[in-house]
């Protein structure tokens, strides 16, 4: 999959705004961490359990806002 981040340039925006722009877009898209899961190969196992730590860390933050 192939991710695309366009990003609009207003005619006076100075090179460190477009960039700026450019890095908040590409961490929205969630591009480099996808980049850093895919770096290295990652068996099932540990595909799942990651997930499972994932799922429980959301868990316990739900259940300290309610």
């Amino acid at each position: 999959m192939i991710a695309v981040s366009e990003v609009k340039i207003n005619p006076g925006d100075t090179f460190e705004i477009a960039l700026k722009k450019f890095n908040r877009k590409v961490q929205q898209a969630g591009i480099l961490a996808e980049a850093r899961r895919r770096s290295h190969y990652e068996s099932p196992q540990a595909r799942r359990k990651r997930k499972a730590a994932a799922h429980q860390r959301k868990m316990r933050r739900f259940q300290r806002a309610s």
